[in-house]
């Protein structure tokens, strides 16, 4: 498999690397800080809002206690490095403005257009909701550094306030969004769409590998696909929509028998979101079966069980992707155990919506192919 172009005669490579960390999880330094409960209290999560179909874009905070991988980029000339969420369940590039007056941007990177010399300001304002806060600020345009790849009158947020005090704690500064134009707020132009329009990518696909603990080794890769880091084949599964990254998921099952989704559902494959989630009943069989209690932050499990617990395969396109417990069970730097499912409700005209975030990712590369409208799964090494 050929997975990257390089050009000896221009100065750009055509694919390109982005390196991601797996950081220390909010809610890991909100335990150590001893305000998880007090936070959970007041900021109830609401997954759903990211998903709801309104004139604004939702970004990916509801699943924010366990938002770990994170990369740098740079905005501006000289650049002005930033550690954003390359998030494929949104499509918005944002950061701090200077001008933000928000505890939340106080405590993280803010970008200032007087020190760029490539900054071109516009009038438009953008607005982008959480299940619990908002940011609001203005677009402006500028050279956007990702790698060596450098896109140039790249438009992006500057937020101007972030209500709330969830954001103080996440620890990345802003979002680079990999979804479609279709639901980019206020119109703007994703930073992938203007990787592919620029000629900056030798292949209109990105794709991402992120390790399952916090050894060095995950990234999101520009223009190529590397078969050093799945086995066996990629399994293309058509785009059911071209707005998240949407595909039709068959059924899920455990033992062979569905157990969620009996009669198909949809499903969003997203590196925004932390766990999987899905419709009540069928998350509520799925945590029956595995053991998990309800407890104040997340559905607890047995962490002696887990060798004794079946895998839950995802049936995609006819295709069985299975999650081994190592992979769907959490254990937490606290000795605890965790289930890595979620409920959430929404129902869509395709049918119910389930979201597979970075428990399914985590278990098999990625591969987002904008010139066929498809994305590829293999398992992940």
């Amino acid at each position: 498999l050929e997975t990257c172009v390089y050009l000896p005669s221009l100065t750009a490579a055509f694919c390109l690397r982005v390196s991601l960390r797996k950081g220390k999880s909010l809610r890991e330094a909100l335990m150590e800080l001893g305000l998880l409960e007090d936070f959970l209290t007041k900021h109830p999560p609401s997954l759903a809002a990211k998903y709801s179909p309104t004139t604004v874009a939702y970004e990916p905070l509801a699943n924010y206690l366990d938002l770990e991988y994170v990369g740098t980029i740079s905005i501006g000339t000289p650049p002005q490095e930033f550690t954003v969420l390359f998030d494929t369940g949104s499509s918005n590039l944002w950061v701090p403005s200077m001008y933000c007056s928000s505890e939340a941007c106080a405590d993280h990177q803010r970008y200032n257009p007087a020190l760029s010399s490539t900054y071109r300001g516009t009038g438009d304002s953008i607005s982008t909701w959480y299940g619990t806060g908002s940011m609001r600020g203005y677009l402006a345009y500028d050279t956007v550094q990702v790698s060596d790849i450098q896109v140039s009158n790249q438009i992006f947020g500057l937020s101007m306030t972030e209500p709330g005090s969830f954001l103080y704690y996440v620890p990345f500064d802003g979002f680079l969004g990999l979804a479609f134009p279709s639901i980019s707020s206020s119109g703007a132009t994703p930073v992938f769409d203007n990787m592919m329009s620029q000629g900056l990518v030798s292949q209109n696909l990105f794709s991402i590998y992120l390790t399952p603990d916090e050894k060095k080794g995950s990234f999101v890769m520009f223009g190529g696909i590397d078969d050093a880091y799945f086995t066996g084949n990629l399994s293309w599964i058509p785009l059911s929509s071209e707005t998240y990254w949407q595909i039709k998921v068959d059924s899920i099952t455990m033992y062979g028998r569905p157990i969620a989704c009996p009669y198909g559902c949809q499903g969003i494959v997203d590196s925004g979101t932390s766990l999987v989630a899905g419709p009540a009943a069928g998350i509520n069989n799925i945590q029956y079966e595995i053991g998990a209690a309800q407890a104040k932050n997340g559905s607890v499990v047995n962490c002696s069980f887990i060798s004794l617990l079946p895998d839950i395969v995802f049936i995609i396109n006819g295709i069985q992707f299975p999650l081994p417990p190592q992979a769907y069970i959490r254990q937490l730097k606290d000795g605890s155990c965790m289930s890595g499912f979620e409920a959430f409700s929404l129902h869509t005209t395709a049918g119910d919506l389930w979201i597979l975030g970075d428990v399914f990712l985590r278990h098999y590369y990625s591969v987002f192919d904008r010139a066929n409208n498809m994305v590829g799964l293999a398992p992940a090494l």
